[in-house]
């Protein structure tokens, strides 16, 4: 069986002060609106993967 890629923590990313990306922002607002939550729109790289991260655990997503 394969091992799993090791996830690197956003905080460490070097990108990760970087304005989030398209596609993070639209995944962030399906799940955000699936949630009953709002997203804000200057979020970080960083920001929006851990973001994704709550909402894909509270919405089911992230099975």
């Amino acid at each position: 069986m394969a091992e799993p890629n090791p996830e690197k923590d956003p905080e460490e990313w070097t990108t990760g002060d970087e304005p989030m990306t398209g596609p993070q922002q639209s995944y962030l607002h399906t799940l955000a609106q699936e949630a009953g939550e709002q997203v804000p729109d200057e979020l970080t790289k960083a920001e929006a993967s851990k973001l994704i991260d709550d909402l894909q655990q509270r919405t089911g997503r992230g099975a």
